[in-house]
């Protein structure tokens, strides 16, 4: 079977996670093997999603400075749909996690950019998983 990802939706203010996301699930689907990646749009399984929620969430202060973040964990949510296309049958509709936590250095915005691409690669994880083990 072979498996077409559209763009996701975004609802957030950061601009390079579609691109990240979108990258990233179609490496691990290549890699996985299961499907093989159509990009004719013509894929017996269409994947699309909305990505619903950011978090940062602090994990660690300075030593010695209690009120500045060290470390983060980012925390991306998806809603993720598998549709097929010859019927219209969603065969999966479901909100998937990936996160990834960073020490933070002098910079938060550049520690955050550098993370994305992980936060990414853990939700691509998750959601193939879905995709390969569902019972369809």
């Amino acid at each position: 079977r072979s498996i077409q990802v559209h763009p996701f939706h975004n609802r957030t203010i950061e601009p390079r996670l579609i691109e990240a996301i979108a990258f990233a699930l179609r490496r691990q689907l290549q890699q996985d093997g299961t499907f093989t990646l159509d990009t004719d749009n013509a894929g017996d399984i269409i994947i699309s999603g909305t990505i619903v929620d950011y978090v940062r969430q602090q994990l660690s202060l300075q030593p010695r400075d209690a009120l500045t973040p060290r470390d983060y964990r980012i925390t991306i949510t998806v809603r993720v749909v598998a549709t097929e296309r010859a019927t219209g049958k969603v065969v999966l509709d479901r909100k998937v996690k990936g996160y990834s936590d960073i020490r933070i250095g002098p910079d938060l915005a550049s520690a955050e950019r550098q993370a994305l691409p992980l936060v990414a690669e853990d939700l691509a994880r998750s959601v193939t998983a879905l995709l390969v083990d569902g019972t369809w």
